[in-house]
């Protein structure tokens, strides 16, 4: 990755708005990288760190996708789609993790995830696929399911050497912890995740570009209907690939011209992270002002009462 100065300027604002008063107001820091990893605009401070979380999933799929894993269990983009979800565990979505394991002879039972409250079965956490994933190339590579959650275990320190062959640092600079799924998630500055992103939507890694195209076609298996990365990639029509991660973590990469948008809310509010993304993506042309207004009644207009309104921009690097 370009080694680069700090780059800064001022954050973006998300005010809560209750019949035209503010109420409430979430600051926000965003980044713009090219596949070279260069910085091409920012709000606030580009080499913020903090935990990537879900929005990784793309990238812990790829060790499925490098390792023949796919191929050797006959696995479908839907199948791959729903290892790069955070899904609401609905039958549909269940079903679609439980083939993963079927394929792999893999018993439900190794999936380490939680059981979800009200919830019957690990198939219904919302990484599961990813954990599916993940126990599926044990399968293939011969490798001890007891321990896939381990950082020392050998998916862990594949998905780790991957990530960071794709970054261009060393893997032993990566700062690691567990994610409330159990399994290892990385503390990475804000640059290093539009980097990730802008690399999944370049087309340049077929194994990437594979990813790209299983959650793009199969949007409702990476979160669901009414859910803003499903909304988003079904009106982009293949334009966009996005995802989420919890405490105000939004990436997005542009489709083909390798470019990617990182978001982080610093209180880690949900609602702001939407509004943010939708603004960034108008003011940079990724979608049009058609769509913008569409996912704008979703996700900004709260309720009659409630709206949300974005102050600031990137700033150009």
């Amino acid at each position: 990755m370009t080694r680069v100065k700090r780059t800064q300027a001022a954050k973006i604002e998300v005010h809560l708005l209750r019949e035209g008063i503010t109420e409430s107001v979430h600051k926000v820091e965003a980044v713009v990288c090219d596949n070279r990893g260069r910085a091409l605009a920012v709000a606030g401070d580009a080499q913020t760190a903090t935990f990537i979380r879900s929005a990784l999933k793309p990238f812990q799929a790829l060790a499925v996708t490098s390792t023949g894993t796919l191929t050797k269990y006959r696995l479908t983009d839907k199948d791959l789609a729903i290892m790069c979800s955070s899904h609401r565990g609905n039958i549909e979505q269940s079903r679609q993790v439980f083939n993963i394991l079927w394929r792999a002879d893999v018993d439900p039972l190794a999936l380490q995830c939680p059981i979800p409250e009200n919830k019957q079965s690990s198939l219904q956490h919302n990484c599961s696929g990813k954990h599916a994933g993940m126990l599926a190339v044990c399968k293939h590579q011969d490798w001890s399911s007891n321990d896939y959650l381990r950082r020392s275990s050998p998916i862990q320190k594949l998905i780790l050497r991957q990530v960071s062959e794709l970054l261009g640092i060393p893997g032993e600079e990566v700062i690691t912890a567990h994610d409330d799924c159990g399994a290892p998630t990385y503390l990475i500055q804000l640059q290093h995740m539009a980097y990730l992103y802008a690399q999944l939507a370049s087309g340049n890694n077929l194994d990437l570009e594979r990813i790209v195209r299983a959650m793009t076609y199969y949007p409702r298996m990476i979160a669901g209907d009414g859910a803003f990365d499903t909304e988003l990639m079904r009106v982009a029509e293949g334009e966009i690939v996005s995802k989420s991660g919890a405490e105000g973590i939004q990436c997005i990469g542009r489709v083909g011209e390798g470019m990617g948008l990182a978001i982080k809310v610093i209180d880690g509010a949900k609602r702001a992270k939407y509004a943010v993304a939708i603004h960034l993506l108008k003011q940079m042309g990724w979608i049009s002002p058609a769509i913008a207004e569409s996912l704008s009644e979703k996700f900004l207009q709260l309720s009659p009462y409630k709206r949300l309104e974005i102050m600031g921009e990137l700033s150009v690097v």
